[in-house]
């Protein structure tokens, strides 16, 4: 199967070791956009990337995707973009007939993500199949906690934790100015903790009430959380905490602890932490009622002290190979586009939840109800320290937040003043 990757970046160049090295598939082409590339192209253009590094055969290189798809035999197209050129450019591709693969997340913006969901049904009708990456759905350790859960194994799920604690410095914001922006990327929630809110929707189901807070205090020059954070009800009753942060020091990655009255267990990092589950151990038995049964359901690589494989190589070959598999048999990939809604839908009422000061119905920021909401955070970034030879140093006066009342009757709305840093010009493919 002949593929094109669309952008250069680091989430491409995973997206390219997968193309050259499973068999089923062929990098032939890669789009190369202003916003995908590094300040420095010469290093990190994808095409030396592929003949250099990886020492496969070097894809054609365009400045366009209809460039691509005009110019080569093409398959499958891959979108490594910012993430608020995704649903666009998938738009494209599906108009010209290709199986398309996202980067996480499907979209910034809901609407077009809505509207890229229906094409993506539509077009599985005619055997095209859309996927988003969310790679930790298949890793072994997550992927035995969704057993469990599915064959009933931990009882009624009660309650979950999701947490996203990641280090981002400011030369990490400064390296793009589209990272961290409302338009093309999102705060913590969105672009470093998406994955992590899939699996706890994947665990626990849809969500009915979304409570949440954002603030930016550590980076500046952007518009979006550096922390946020939220209380969710699901259908089933189930109550669960998610955390996700780029200030977190030193990166302590992700965790997800999942709950129920006859069971538990805790990924961390992408292994199996904790597992347990009372059918394994019956009323009566000789063995502890609590012990860890992690090497019951992996291999010994999956759990704490094992090989932890934190490449991005190993989670979308299996992704890859999922898709493959729904594109030869026909049926939906393990990760369907409106499942990708549904986690920008949570993302989406988080925002909406921390702008408008309430609890938020999860089905009216789906139904597009909060669609004219413009999302802020608090911006509480720290002053610079006061220099101790000044007598009487300036006070810095807080900042306090406006409060958004919503009006009885009509959609609730917000403004905000930060003005957007990128123009479409400069995100044009």
């Amino acid at each position: 199967m002949k593929v094109v990757i669309v952008g250069s970046g680091v989430a491409a160049t995973a997206h390219a070791r997968v193309a050259v090295a499973h068999p089923g598939l062929q990098l032939v082409g890669n789009v190369e956009t202003r916003r995908s590339a590094s300040r420095d192209s010469t290093k990190t253009r994808l095409a030396d990337y592929v003949e250099e590094t990886l020492k496969g055969e070097r894809p054609e290189t365009f400045s366009t995707l209809a460039g691509a798809l005009a110019g080569s035999d093409v398959d499958m197209v891959a979108i490594c973009t910012p993430s608020g050129t995704h649903a666009d450019l998938a738009e494209q591709a599906l108009a010209a007939g290709k199986h398309v693969v996202i980067e996480k997340p499907i979209d910034v913006d809901l609407a077009r993500a809505r509207r890229l969901a229906a094409l993506a049904d539509e077009a599985h009708t005619r055997g095209i199949v859309v996927s988003v990456i969310s790679q930790h759905r298949f890793d072994p350790a997550n992927a035995a906690i969704s057993r469990a859960i599915s064959a009933g194994r931990f009882g009624q799920i009660t309650s979950a934790t999701a947490s996203v604690a990641w280090w981002r410095d400011q030369d990490y914001y400064d390296s793009g100015d589209w990272r961290g922006t409302w338009r093309f990327d999102g705060g913590a929630l969105l672009n470093q903790g998406v994955q992590t809110v899939d699996l706890l929707v994947h665990f626990l189901g849809m969500p009915v009430e979304v409570f949440g807070r954002t603030a930016r205090l550590t980076h500046t020059g952007i518009e979006a959380e550096d922390v946020g954070g939220a209380v969710i009800t699901f259908e089933s009753g189930a109550i669960a905490t998610l955390l996700a942060t780029t200030s977190a020091r030193p990166h302590v990655g992700a965790r997800v602890q999942v709950h129920g009255t006859e069971g538990s267990a805790i990924s961390a990092r992408d292994q199996l932490e904790y597992f347990f589950a009372a059918d394994a151990h019956p009323a009566g038995s000789s063995v502890y009622q609590g012990a860890n049964q992690a090497l019951n359901e992996v291999s010994a690589n999956d759990v704490p002290g094992g090989y932890v494989d934190l490449d991005l190589f190993s989670g979308h070959l299996r992704q890859y190979e999922d898709i493959l598999e729904a594109i030869h048999t026909g049926r939906e990939p393990g990760v369907t586009v409106s499942d990708a809604l549904t986690v920008l839908a949570l993302v989406r009422a988080v925002y909406v939840s921390q702008t408008l000061g309430v609890q938020i119905g999860f089905a009216d920021v789906v139904a597009g109800v909060y669609d004219d909401v413009v999302a802020v955070t608090d911006a509480k970034v720290a002053p610079a320290p006061v220099d101790p030879t000044v007598v009487e140093p300036a006070v810095v006066e807080p900042v306090e937040t406006p409060v958004v009342e919503p009006v009885e009757g009509t959609t609730p709305s917000a403004q905000r003043t930060t003005a957007s840093r990128t123009t479409d010009s400069e995100v044009a493919v």
